[in-house]
């Protein structure tokens, strides 16, 4: 355990620096986890920031109501907004600097909210944006393929990643309503999918959806996950031994290391 005391830890990232950015979802905020164990503000009060990537010139791109570039001491500049959208969740890059985020067209907290499925939409440069596919009923985790042919994408909700092929506009779906609801997600050195599953813990696929390993950690509420080489963080909603701790970031060393993962360039 790294951290702890948050309401709904979420979109554990690497920066340049070898620290780990994390948001709060619910408490609101983005923060810092230096390698010494001190945890500063990057971005005060922001809330439902459920995914962060680091940007080639400085700062961070986050999400939220819109899809952010912050930088310290510089008005934020707005990435994308789409209006009748209610929020962004989880971005990732690719390697040539895109950025891809989820779109959530309910606010997904309210149980009494009509339900309007969303879609994952890519940045190819400021200002400029299109929806690569559709019909995502909650929009979470999102990470590219190692030759960026494919998306694949979390809908919570239904409980299946979206495995969409860009180049031929082709969709399969991994089914995971026996192990849990899907969330944040990276990629190995492998090729092989990471996924947090909420009330699921983390499971590895290959590419072509095959589960062939888990990992329980100490919480049954996890949110996403991240590589630094061999080292995994993850982040939580709160802790199943001590209800107390709220949400954490945690640490283990896999046998693999993660894939590289690019800065934003929109």
């Amino acid at each position: 355990m790294l951290a702890h005391g948050y309401g709904l830890a979420e979109a554990p990232t690497i920066d340049v620096d070898g620290s780990v950015l994390f948001s709060d979802v619910l408490g609101g905020g983005v923060y810092r986890l230096d390698p010494a164990g001190v945890v500063t503000t990057v971005v005060p009060k922001r809330r439902g920031v459920g995914g962060i990537a680091i940007h080639a010139d400085g700062g961070i791109v986050c999400s939220g109501r819109d899809v952010i570039h912050a930088r310290e001491g510089d008005d934020a500049r707005t990435v994308l907004h789409v209006d009748g959208v209610a929020g962004w969740n989880d971005v990732c890059t690719d390697a040539t600097g895109r950025v891809y985020a989820g779109a959530l067209r309910f606010a997904v907290f309210d149980a009494d909210a009509e339900v309007v499925p969303g879609e994952i939409r890519r940045v190819d440069s400021a200002g400029t944006n299109r929806v690569l596919f559709g019909d995502v009923v909650h929009a979470n985790g999102i990470v590219c393929s190692l030759d960026g042919d494919t998306v694949y994408a979390s809908d919570t909700r239904r409980q299946c990643i979206i495995a969409f092929d860009v180049e031929r506009a082709v969709r399969r779906e991994f089914d995971l309503s026996t192990l849990g609801h899907p969330d944040g997600m990276a990629l190995d050195e492998l090729g092989a999918i990471w996924v947090a599953l909420v009330g699921g813990g983390i499971a590895r696929l290959t590419p072509d959806g095959t589960v062939d390993r888990r990992i329980q950690p100490p919480s049954a509420f996890t949110t996403s996950i991240c590589f630094a080489g061999r080292d995994l963080y993850v982040t939580t909603g709160a802790h199943s031994v001590n209800a107390d701790l709220g949400g954490c970031v945690l640490r283990t060393t896999l046998d693999v290391a993660g894939a590289p993962v690019a800065p934003a360039r929109v």
